[in-house]
């Protein structure tokens, strides 16, 4: 049975995405929308590129205008927190005491950056990047000659460094791990993207191990375990993120790494529900569950919860893909490569443009693109349908993947 009045707590991608859903699929009750930032949901990935250059402004980061949630009858509360979930009585409690009944709930809360557990953390000049707000503490220091010292090269990471290289600063990333972005991409694509920073002029330190920020009132240092210091004008903390699921913690729904969903974006409480950064779902085509940190995922999985609260039988299995603009380099992924037993790269890295294949099992489960769209258009159909490629073709550059079945 459809939910009448629905509520929404978080207002990013996920969000967005299910507000535009109940529309189109005809909702006729309530939508009240809490977001804990007093803006609209805007987009997040311009945010470590062009929105932190200048070149994007802050108007065009919106994902849809006051206006267009106005005429849909959306009762915003921005700039409002939620205290607490009352499942009983149904209604969600505002930090400034009023509250919102519900019938129906989702949960959008996204996800946080991981702080920095080290002396000196607490600084002046040591910033995060998740929100607008942190980009407008961030720009003022993006001036030629600065020296920015990165804590993590991951995407985040990665990205800033890029944009800050590009505005003249003196950028140095520290990564604790053997190569960047371990986590998600293939040993021959880290080295790629180490080069390629070095070359335009980012230094990057791998294994590198940080002690604590030095300074007395603002940062101006950072030391590494080993006694060096590094001088800094400004540090960013890159280090990961993790859900913001406390809300459904203190609730009492059942949580780990995140909000556990069925695969009808459904919690443990049947008249509440989560999708994006903060929702842990079962994966039907890897057979695991998964928390995606993805706008792809918030988009689709935004979709899903919608349509079920609609009572629109839907089960969310998307295969995800992810990206990341670094210079004039796109990488796209597609799949997940966690569980691979064979790894093909097809081209030259030092074309600029390659793709890295993997599989289990002779199936195609994840392909990594660099500045080669062919590739990632052909992966974003074959994955989903199980491709089985023929391995001699796949290695073939020469070959368009979608003929190397």
């Amino acid at each position: 049975m459809a939910t009448q009045r629905i509520t929404i707590v978080g207002a990013g991608q996920a969000a967005a995405q299910a507000i535009e859903t109940l529309h189109k699929r005809g909702h006729q009750g309530s939508i009240t929308l809490i977001g804990d930032e007093d803006l609209l949901p805007y987009q997040r990935p311009p945010l470590s590129k062009k929105f932190l250059a200048g070149t994007l402004d802050r108007d065009r980061l919106l994902i849809r205008h006051a206006a267009h949630y106005l005429d849909h009858g959306v009762d915003l509360r921005l700039g409002f927190a939620v205290a607490s979930i009352d499942r009983v009585r149904r209604r969600a409690e505002l930090a400034d005491g009023s509250s919102v009944e519900y019938d129906g709930l989702l949960l959008a809360t996204g996800s946080h950056p991981r702080l920095l557990p080290l002396p000196g953390a607490e600084l002046a000049g040591v910033y995060y990047l998740r929100s607008v707000a942190d980009v407008d503490r961030l720009r003022g220091h993006l001036a030629p000659g600065r020296r920015a010292v990165i804590i993590g090269g991951g995407y985040i990471g990665l990205e800033v460094a890029a944009t800050c290289r590009e505005a003249g600063l003196d950028v140095t990333v520290l990564e604790a791990a053997d190569r960047v972005m371990n986590r998600v991409v293939s040993p021959a694509v880290s080295a790629f993207y180490e080069a390629e920073h070095a070359r335009l002029g980012v230094h990057i330190l791998c294994g590198a191990r940080v002690d604590a920020l030095s300074g007395t009132d603002r940062v101006t240092a950072v030391r590494l375990d080993d006694g060096h210091e590094l001088p800094a004008d400004f540090v960013l903390v890159a280090i990961g993120v993790a859900p913001t699921d406390a809300l459904a913690r203190t609730a009492g729904l059942e949580c780990d790494n995140g909000i556990l969903v069925d695969e009808y974006c459904r919690t443990s409480d049947a008249n509440i529900w989560a999708a994006g950064d903060c929702a842990r779902h079962p994966s039907i085509h890897y057979g695991t569950r998964v928390r995606l940190e993805s706008v792809d995922n918030a988009f689709e999985q935004g979709t899903s919860a919608a349509l079920n609260m609609l009572g629109i039988r839907t089960v969310h299995d998307k295969v995800p893909w992810f990206w990341s603009d670094q210079f004039d380099l796109k990488m796209v992924i597609v799949g997940l490569s966690a569980a691979h037993d064979e790894v093909v790269m097809r081209g030259d890295p030092a074309s600029r443009a390659f793709s890295v294949c993997y599989l289990r099992d002779g199936e195609l489960i994840a392909v990594e693109t660099i500045n080669h769209t062919k590739d990632q258009m052909a992966a974003r159909r074959l994955i989903p349908a199980r491709a089985r490629p023929d391995l001699a073709k796949l290695a073939d550059p020469a070959l368009a993947l979608k003929d190397c079945l």
